[in-house]
């Protein structure tokens, strides 16, 4: 663990602020659930809680069957990281942060491709994995997260039947979430 050199009192009902620099940083935003722990050494530990992640198996097997018939790599991600992956080796892509232009497009709602836009959005940074489709997953009316497909080719252009892929998948990924 990390030490950070930052003390903070807990108030009289129970609460402790998070420092803005690590909230930053950790991309923990007003509303995000998280998971405490404790350990046998007395200390607390807070995670930040990725409902997707529950569900890491059934999205890694959705993501190999959009990638088997889409033709192109699928991931599916949580607001954070990469949660699963099928098309390009794992240690590509999986758990890795997703990046900037990503985070901004799931915040906004916003799917890929939209109303003929060209952009040239990366899955995670420091990689040439470009998101040519891209769907929110919602669930009980919070983005939780996205499913993609992806590929080397900045250019490629997605036909109609593996944008629907992604559109069915992230809505099955909500309702699953919902349950």
């Amino acid at each position: 663990m990390k030490a950070t050199g930052i003390v903070r009192r807990i108030d009289d009902l129970g609460r402790v602020v998070i420092p803005k620099e690590i909230r930053r940083t950790m991309r923990i935003r007003e509303g995000d659930p998280m998971e405490i722990y404790t350990d046998s050494e007395g200390e607390v530990i807070f995670k930040k809680y990725s409902p997707i992640g529950e569900l890491s198996s059934f999205a890694s097997q959705y993501a190999e069957v959009l990638h088997k018939i889409g033709g192109l790599p699928a991931v599916v991600c949580d607001r954070d990281n990469i949660v699963s992956v099928a098309g390009v080796p794992k240690k590509e892509l999986l758990d890795r942060r997703v990046s900037a232009e990503l985070d901004t497009l799931m915040s906004s709602r916003k799917s890929l491709p939209s109303s003929g836009e060209a952009q040239q959005i990366r899955a995670t940074d420091g990689v040439d994995r470009y998101v040519h489709i891209c769907y929110p997953i919602v669930a009980q009316g919070d983005v939780t997260g996205a499913v993609m497909m992806v590929s080397g080719d900045a250019d490629y252009q997605p036909n109609e039947i593996q944008v629907k892929l992604c559109q069915a998948a992230a809505s099955l990924l909500g309702k699953q979430m919902e349950e």
